[in-house]
């Protein structure tokens, strides 16, 4: 396997590294801090392009190569995740219904909690049974942006 080569981007929360190879990008995350790349790796383009088509308002879903790395329950967690329409949010508990095992709960839960491919695999869609934002690692003000980016509010007209 080729070592992953990486790239920096500044987005709306954050600074976004995105880690791949030839074989698909494999990590996608979000810090605080850090250098943004002055080059982009070619095999990383496509990621780079629709990760900032996103930011910008004018991308709903995201369609280059992915290899992220986890179990075989984790993956099939992974590809429900990216189930989850966008603008819309699920619960937990629905999460776990539609791999077909209500009691896979936590295991539902923690599977997301390991996605390494931030917003592109959208985590963030998933929130409490009672509509809580529940758990991010990004940060809960991370994944409010994210569904208020997704699904911004509507502004009521005052002149009717």
């Amino acid at each position: 396997m080729a070592d992953l080569v990486l790239a920096k981007i500044k987005t709306p929360i954050g600074i976004a590294t995105i880690e791949g190879d030839e074989n698909g990008i494999a990590i996608i995350s979000i810090a605080d801090e850090g250098i943004v790349s002055q080059g982009i790796p070619t095999v990383l383009q496509e990621a780079v392009t629709q990760l900032q088509d996103y930011f910008a308002g004018q991308r709903s879903y995201f369609d280059f190569k992915m290899n992220p790395k986890g179990t075989e329950f984790q993956q099939k967690v992974w590809r429900g995740l990216c189930e989850i329409p966008f603008g819309k949010t699920i619960s937990y508990l629905e999460l776990a219904k539609q791999l077909g095992d209500v009691k896979a709960i936590r295991a539902a839960a923690s599977a997301n909690g390991k996605n390494p491919l931030w917003i592109v695999v959208p985590c963030h869609r998933v929130i409490g049974t009672d509509g809580t934002l529940t758990g991010y690692a990004g940060g809960l003000w991370r994944k409010k942006w994210l569904l208020e980016h997704e699904n911004p509010p509507t502004q009521q007209n005052l002149f009717e």
